[in-house]
């Protein structure tokens, strides 16, 4: 997008990909919502709001564009001629994130997460912008507590977008929803790898990835692919993992963006590492670090993608060189990561806490390691451990006990595992 006067309008519409004749048709749906009538903002008009040319639409835009976005019209930075311009009140993904999961509350862990219901009589662009930010409150719950529980809510928003499909008059908005199904279906197959049941994901993916050819959309691609490489490491079927990965780098979102390249990277190493190929793991480490580091990550970037960046970068890392038998380096990246996370991230805290107590452990620092990974249930306090977690810890148990099965420390820790474990 040009550069435009009205950055926080920009802004809006660049996290959400959306185009000003988007946008135009998403406010004139609005407006028919409330007036029975659609409006007519063009996309010249929206040319206008972010070059500052118009400063201060019309009531009916006004009012539609604050349905459209869900943010009042002074926080897309428009405002009367002559009057103050507050700094621009968009929140960033981590405040979003903590307001969501402030007024879910615990209730969230329970029940179906609920998605939008409000929506006008005509299917458009709004659709879209409303689904879109039902899969971000998805992504904001799994991130703060772990995807289990969430099949059901991404898979009723998966159906509500296929049915909204079926009324949808344009081609764009079509794309749009089918986009959408695929996102939704995915993270329904990612809430049952991440609680480790695995055997529903398969289903999951395949209908999803089936979805993302339908959308044309090789991003959705890319994911279904991602998630793919990380059920077939569950499985330790380690050549699939690889080959899943391999074909996460063919997307063509892959060869375009070197964000999701160096993801594409950094998974197929950790498949490498883990069957046994060292020396390649290491090479397309190096390859992940190289693309992460042409990645402008100041730009807007898809929700599920929102994770990634040097803290993950570093996360996979320390697998990949623990794996590898350099438990040393492991456990320096596995530092970096935990100072990097976001504080949002907490699943991913404990999930790289229990991986550094497995590197401290590999170089003979047994206390320390029943140290950190007992900070593993500190970290999760109040939310039952995922399913991947759960794994992680027992195959930390299993190694303790091969290389210190006297020590003290170690009876403390079983003791710990088993209180914690009897009261999932």
């Amino acid at each position: 997008m040009a550069e435009t006067r009205n950055a926080s309008l920009a802004a809006w519409m660049a996290a959400r990909q959306m185009s000003a004749a988007e946008l135009a048709d998403a406010v004139n749906g609005a407006i028919a919502g409330f007036t029975g009538r659609l409006g007519t903002t063009s996309e010249r008009t929206v040319f206008r709001w972010l070059s500052g040319e118009s400063r201060w639409p019309q009531e009916r835009q006004r009012r539609g564009l604050e349905i459209v976005t869900g943010l009042p019209a002074t926080a897309l930075g428009l405002l009367p001629r002559g009057r103050f311009r507050p700094v621009p009140a968009l929140e960033d993904a981590d405040v979003r994130r903590r307001q969501f999961l402030g007024a879910v509350g615990t209730a969230v862990a329970a029940t179906p997460l609920p998605l939008a219901s409000a929506r006008p009589s005509r299917v458009g662009t709004g659709d879209v912008i409303r689904l879109r930010d039902d899969v971000e409150r998805l992504v904001a719950v799994d991130a703060e507590r772990g995807g289990n529980g969430l099949e059901q809510a991404a898979l009723d928003g998966a159906a509500e977008a296929l049915r909204l499909q079926q009324q949808s008059a344009t081609q764009r908005v079509r794309r749009g929803l089918f986009s959408l199904a695929s996102d939704f279906t995915a993270t329904a197959a990612w809430s049952l790898i991440d609680a480790g049941r695995l055997d529903g994901a398969d289903r999951h993916l395949d209908r999803a990835l089936t979805l993302a050819g339908l959308a044309q959309d090789s991003e959705m691609t890319m994911q279904v692919w991602n998630f793919r490489a990380m059920l077939a490491r569950q499985r330790r079927d380690y050549a699939q993992a690889v080959a899943s990965a391999q074909a996460a780098q063919a997307t063509g979102i892959a060869r375009r963006s070197p964000l999701h390249a160096s993801l594409a990277h950094a998974r197929t190493a950790v498949g490498l590492a883990h069957g046994k190929d060292a020396r390649a793991a290491l090479r397309c480490l190096g390859r992940a670090e190289d693309a992460l580091a042409k990645a402008d990550l100041r730009e807007p970037r898809s929700t599920w993608i929102a994770f990634y960046g040097p803290a993950e970068l570093y996360s996979l890392a320390a697998i990949v060189r623990d794996v590898a038998g350099h438990p040393g380096p492991a456990e320096a990246a596995a530092h970096h990561a935990l100072a990097a996370l976001p504080e949002g991230y907490r699943r991913n805290r404990a999930h790289t806490t229990a991986r550094l107590a497995l590197a401290q452990l590999h170089q003979g620092d047994v206390e320390e390691a029943c140290a950190t990974g007992t900070t593993v249930f500190s970290i999760m306090a109040g939310t039952p451990l995922p399913g991947r977690l759960q794994q992680l810890l027992g195959d930390f148990q299993r190694e303790l006990i091969t290389h210190a099965p006297s020590a003290r420390a170690t009876r403390a820790w079983i003791d710990r595992h088993q209180t914690e474990w009897s009261s999932l």
